[in-house]
């Protein structure tokens, strides 16, 4: 009997971690299902004459309401205390410069293009925590960044789609987000999720308003202003679930599922645009996720954080 305890315990907690893995994924996909749903919306707004700073700001001012739950789910606005707000606008900047970028390539390109290029990010990260994070990378890890560069350049090959200013300007995108998240790194070490976010979104809007007098169009038609609206909401709604999955579950069961982004951009990107994109784009981002996925492996294995690299989602 007293044999049997310990077992019924394990099979528990088993079952338990298995229920919260499965959550966790669950959380990921949806999370990218909305951010692959906002950019759409952005690919329409665009061609409607808004400026990327418009929507930028909507962007970052609407999130809040989502955002609010995640605030109250971590103990209201006592979380939002810090003592690193530099380090908050810092984080800012360089986010505002991924998001500014991002959105700028997907007026000039395919989304499977952009969400192909943008996959470099965890090959980045890997290589700048070295002279920024002073850790230590192995001879298989650079190996794999190597492999995965040389996917970027058959996307961005000479001749190819992608080889134009919006390809250059998706791989800014991945850059900003990679020096990003090495500093959210640094700041998840004192601050909370949601002071993390919450801040962002306070100085992204503050800075975007300024600029609007220059860059605003009024929206002629009340479903504009849905569709602005609905960016922030879609954009903050998935930031919530990408924060709950990597609660939920380790950076290892649900980074993996990042990638299948690139399956809703093939699928929008058809549906709603009429995109095809070339064999050399497809090609080169799967040598890309299998470099990053790679990398999630080695990291795993010496209980580093790589993986947690691509939780930041847009």
């Amino acid at each position: 009997m007293s044999e049997r305890v310990p077992d019924a315990e394990h099979a528990r907690r088993t079952e338990l971690t298995r229920q919260h893995a499965g959550r966790g994924i669950a959380a990921i996909v949806v999370a990218l299902f909305l951010f692959a749903s906002m950019d759409v919306l952005i690919k329409l707004l665009q061609a409607e004459g808004f400026s990327v700073l418009q929507i930028f700001f909507f962007r970052s001012f609407f999130a809040l309401v989502p955002i609010a739950a995640v605030i109250r789910a971590e103990g209201g606005v006592a979380a939002l205390k810090t003592r690193r707000l530099p380090g908050h606008f810092g984080r800012t900047l360089l986010t505002m410069g991924f998001l500014l970028c991002f959105f700028w390539a997907l007026s000039m390109l395919p989304l499977a293009s952009v969400y192909s290029i943008s996959f470099a990010s965890p090959l980045l990260i890997t290589a700048l925590s070295v002279p920024l994070l002073g850790e230590r990378v192995g001879p298989r890890r650079w190996g794999a960044v190597l492999v995965g560069f040389a996917g970027i350049l058959l996307i961005l090959r000479p001749g190819g789609d992608a080889f134009s200013l919006g390809g250059f300007v998706a791989l800014a995108s991945t850059l900003f987000y990679a020096f990003g998240m090495i500093l959210v790194r640094q700041l998840s070490r004192t601050e909370s999720n949601a002071a993390i976010v919450f801040w962002f979104s306070i100085f992204a809007s503050v800075l975007a308003a300024l600029g609007l007098p220059w860059f605003w169009s009024t929206p002629a038609e009340w479903t504009h202003w849905a569709l602005l609206v609905a960016v922030g909401i879609l954009g903050g709604t998935g930031q919530v679930f990408i924060t709950e999955a990597y609660r939920r579950a380790d950076a290892a069961v649900v980074s993996p599922f990042q990638y299948t982004s690139l399956l809703w951009g093939l699928v929008f990107g058809w549906l709603v645009f009429g995109e095809v994109p070339g064999g050399g784009v497809l090609a080169g981002g799967a040598i890309v996720i299998a470099s990053g996925l790679y990398i999630l492996h080695r990291e795993t294995r010496r209980g580093g954080a790589a993986g947690r690299g691509m939780a930041g989602g847009q």
